[in-house]
């Protein structure tokens, strides 16, 4: 089991919140994709999205939302 600390998390994001809903927001990504039947299941994907994070692997941008108006 990996444990990864805020600190790793705030280091590669800026802080560990927008860290954590970066990661959140791959490890959705990545259960939308079917699994192969024949390949192990080791790691869960919220840690397999937190370790890509942490490594720098992960290049993400961020988008400012319009108010809508109603």
């Amino acid at each position: 089991m990996r444990i990864t600390t805020p600190h790793e998390v705030a280091k590669q994001a800026g802080n560990k919140y927008l860290g954590v809903l970066v990661a959140a927001k791959f490890a959705r990504f990545l259960n939308d994709f079917p699994r192969d039947p024949g390949a192990p299941t080791g790691e869960k994907l919220t840690t397999k999205a937190l370790q890509v994070l942490v490594d720098g692997e992960l290049d993400y941008k961020l988008v400012r939302r319009r108010r809508s108006e109603a």
